[in-house]
């Protein structure tokens, strides 16, 4: 019984794990996760996020600059760090 039991776990930890990593991989450095990024910092309209807005606006800029010097992981760094800013991650 507690061999079927482990076992059961194991395979759906087996499932579960793809699904999380997936999760933290979610930022990628492309057109697509670029305008989500912009479109979640358009969307933040209380004047007491103006603060958070600003620092995520000059990652952001950071971010398309380091996409278009193709250096892929700054970019993603920056789009990391603006979302946090934002609140998102």
């Amino acid at each position: 019984m507690f061999k079927i039991t482990v076992a059961v776990a194991l395979l759906a930890s087996a499932f579960a794990l793809p699904a999380f990593a997936d999760d933290a991989m979610m930022m990628k450095c492309d057109d697509a996760s670029m305008m989500k990024a912009q479109t979640a910092m358009d969307g933040m309209t209380d004047p007491m996020m103006k603060d958070k807005k600003e620092m995520a606006s000059k990652e952001m800029m950071m971010a398309k600059d380091s996409m278009k010097a193709n250096k892929m992981e700054d970019c993603k760094m920056h789009m990391d760090n603006a979302m946090k800013s934002m609140g998102k991650m």
